[in-house]
């Protein structure tokens, strides 16, 4: 497979026609943010606001011709509406036909490149393991919760949302890149240890930061759910990027969530915003299962004392507030933080031991609310009566 370069991206583009300037996008100056990593493609198309709902069918231009490139894995085109002179005053916002328009800064508005609801066919349930802030091991409990699940029946994906800090490659072992689908240009997920899984980690360097603007990411996490061939699964674990922004009020919004996992540690400073999180579900109308208690405490090597060093039962007190279920509470091991970092997580390779045990039983307690979430579901299909 021949190596597509920067020059031939832009040949290519070079061939499709701005419809307000009549030049191409490139002589028109819309192209931004071009990335050439490995056969992806990623850029974006800069308009004024008043464009962005229709320069629609540009960008899936864009993307077709570059698409048609030998050596092209997947394209992702976003179009990024910029007001270049703020001083004017604004006009009125364009009625949305296609999905939420959301303003960055002040008089800048950008538009995804994909809207409407993502399906993610053969996929019966979509969770999404988050947190309101970094540092409290969501990851660490997302891959052993997938784990945990497939331990016990399950077939499982997982999905690695956190385009700024994918660490799902290296927790699971996994090195290498996704290959494509030749006839339906679909990327084929990685797979390690019976579990499904994309990031965005498979397609760069592991010491390349990502500056992608918002509606990169979006698209971006678009293109991970719907452009890559799941198969048939039971459940697919989404690692949500921690916070409450862009990236997550995407999946929030748009994902068909069954439900979503909220980790924290004890201590108030991370519980302030796991209740953001937990808020952010609430008000997109996404069921919380629960919440999990990471490094709950601290069990000394030698004595077995516990030491609770982020303070002692804040999750726990959090959930009975907020009236959902509390998931269970994970320790402090050296164990839990070794074999994620060496790619070898405690619950694939020690299942039986007592630092995989908390997250087995988070997994069953998952597994019930997933049962509930599915058969109510079913039970709300409408029925189809015929009298005579």
């Amino acid at each position: 497979m021949s190596s597509v370069t920067q020059n031939d991206i832009v040949k290519a583009l070079s061939g499709v026609i701005d419809p307000e300037s009549g030049r191409n996008v490139v002589a028109a100056g819309l192209l931004r943010g071009l990335i050439v990593r490995d056969g992806h493609i990623g850029f974006s198309l800069e308009v004024s606001p008043e464009r962005g709902p229709s320069m629609e069918p540009v960008r899936r231009e864009c993307e077709e011709a570059v698409r048609k490139l030998p050596g092209v894995l997947s394209v992702t085109a976003v179009v990024t509406a910029h007001r270049d002179q703020p001083q004017q005053a604004p006009r009125p916002a364009p009625q949305a036909a296609h999905g939420h328009d959301h303003g960055h800064g002040h008089g800048q508005r950008r538009t995804s490149a994909h809207s409407g609801p993502i399906r993610v066919p053969g996929v019966a349930a979509i969770v999404a393991v988050a947190s309101g802030k970094g540092g409290v091991g969501k990851s660490t409990v997302a891959v052993n919760l997938a784990l945990g699940l497939a331990k016990l029946g399950r077939r499982v994906g997982l999905l690695d949302a956190d385009i700024y800090g994918p660490s799902i490659p290296r927790m699971l072992g996994i090195k290498g890149k996704p290959e494509a689908n030749a006839e339906t240009k679909k990327l084929i997920p990685m797979s390690n240890y019976g579990i499904k899984t994309m990031s965005i980690g498979f397609l760069v360097d592991e010491d390349t930061p990502m500056i992608w603007r918002g509606p990169m990411v979006q698209s971006a996490l678009t293109q991970m759910l719907m452009d890559v061939e799941w198969g048939e699964l039971d459940v697919l674990i989404v690692d949500m990027p921690p916070g409450t922004g862009d990236a997550q009020l995407t999946m929030a919004q748009r994902v068909p969530l069954t439900g979503a996992v909220v980790v924290s540690t004890p201590q108030d400073i991370a519980l302030i915003d796991a209740r953001k999180g937990y808020a952010m579900f609430e008000k997109t109308h996404v069921p919380v299962f629960g919440i999990v208690e990471n490094m709950a405490y601290f069990v000394s090597p030698g004595s077995g004392e516990k030491s609770y060093i982020f303070g002692q039962g804040g999750a726990r007190r959090m959930a009975e507030t907020l009236g959902c279920d509390f998931l269970g509470e994970v320790p402090l091991h050296m164990t839990v933080r070794e074999t994620s970092d060496a790619g070898t997580p405690v619950v694939a390779t020690a299942p039986d031991s007592e630092e995989a045990r908390p997250f087995i039983e988070i997994a069953r307690r998952v597994g019930a609310h997933l049962d509930r979430a599915l058969s109510s579901t079913e039970h709300r299909a409408p029925k189809i009566v015929i009298e005579d």
